[in-house]
């Protein structure tokens, strides 16, 4: 057995330690690699002076019972089958944004490419007793703000977050095509296991072509309390979270709130006064979240210009009508003089120079020794 794939059960054992926390497993592997707590765990080698206090009392007890019943080669072999690896904070490949977060992760378990954080994300999370409505305008938003390049971070649980990773999906080209925002799971329990069972084909596509990422070793049932901790990974891996549909309690508040926490922008989709699902997203709404009513609002947030429609590219430019137009597409043959436009259009001097004076401040031609010729952007 290599040693990567060896540390990989060490963790995964480690993790799923009875008693253990975050907090708990963050202190000890601070202080020791992941062979030597593993064996500080399971009472066989001597703690660090800031580790030995923890293991006082039910908690020694506890690892010391758990560790031997967690064989680290069983575990290797079973991450191995599903290719799930781990990174914890001393390694070089860790997640920065998490490295300075408030509560950062002792162990992280992967599946996919830590390349996948490179790019432009965004959060789209909600109820997962989401509307017909709400799906769908999740789907259109993880469809194309994914058509922009930016990677859709979400809990892969029914309803909007489902919805927002199938979006996302859509503008499949391939692994990994170029220009296409890859989609970030996080997720509450094992990765050897889908949760909800029916996500298990949205799962291994989220795996294959981004990354799929929990605190949680394999064999790990999702109990409810993991959630609320999923939820600061969800909101720490996003530039803007941007909630669909929410009840007054919903779970996605919890994500807001861990946004809001780490100064990240939260955002919200109006609905209905008389809607349940509404309920939690107005209250954002009304508390001072930005609205999202349509993909550009989100692309806005992140200063990316782009239009709603699919890889549109957005140019700002006021659009040009009547004889300005006329004028534009001439200068689109060609560069031409004003006495071009005069002969060939027909317009007057005077309406002829105005077009042109027009175009010429909004960007859409320049002019050189007397010549016009049209201005080309990356928007065409």
């Amino acid at each position: 057995m290599d040693g990567l794939r060896r540390r990989t059960g060490v963790l995964a054992a480690l993790a799923g330690l009875e008693l253990v926390t975050v907090a708990r497993l963050r202190v000890l592997l601070a202080h020791h690699d992941a062979e030597e707590a593993y064996a500080v765990a399971a009472g066989r080698a001597v703690p660090h002076p800031a580790v030995a206090p923890m293991l006082a009392g039910d908690v020694g007890r506890a690892w010391a019972a758990s560790a031997g019943a967690r064989d680290p080669a069983e575990l290797a072999a079973r991450c191995a089958r599903v290719g799930i690896h781990a990174v914890v904070a001393a390694d070089a490949d860790y997640p920065e944004m998490l490295r300075s977060d408030p509560q950062p992760p002792a162990v992280l378990f992967f599946r996919g490419s830590w390349d996948t954080l490179a790019q432009r994300t965004a959060g789209i999370v909600g109820t997962r007793n989401a509307t017909l409505p709400g799906r769908d305008f999740a789907a259109l938003l993880g469809e194309e703000l994914a058509a922009a390049g930016v990677g859709v971070v979400s809990g892969l649980a029914k309803g909007i977050d489902g919805a927002a990773h199938r979006g996302s999906l859509r503008t499949s080209g391939g692994a990994h095509p170029d220009g296409v925002g890859r989609p970030i799971g996080v997720v509450a329990n094992g990765l050897d296991t889908p949760y909800p069972r029916v996500h298990g084909d949205l799962w291994e596509a989220v795996a294959r072509r981004g990354l799929l990422v929990s605190e949680w070793p394999p064999g790990t049932e999702p109990e409810r309390f993991r959630f609320p901790l999923r939820n600061r990974l969800l909101a720490a891996f996003s530039e803007v979270v941007v909630v669909v549909e929410s009840r007054e309690r919903g779970g996605s508040l919890s994500t807001a709130r861990e946004a809001l926490e780490r100064s990240i922008d939260v955002m919200a989709v109006p609905g209905s006064v008389h809607s349940r699902a509404a309920a939690g997203t107005n209250q954002l709404l009304r508390d001072g979240a930005a609205p999202v009513v349509e993909p550009a609002d989100v692309l806005l947030a992140l200063g990316i210009e782009h239009r709603h429609r699919l890889g549109e590219a957005f140019d700002p430019r006021p659009l040009p009508r009547g004889s300005e137009a006329v004028v534009l597409d001439r200068c689109r043959t060609d560069p031409c003089t004003i006495e071009h436009i005069v002969t060939e259009l027909g317009l007057s001097l005077t309406d002829a120079a105005m077009a042109l004076a027009r175009l010429e401040r909004s960007g859409w031609v320049r002019e050189s020794g007397g010549w016009f010729e049209e201005v080309v952007t990356c928007a065409r």
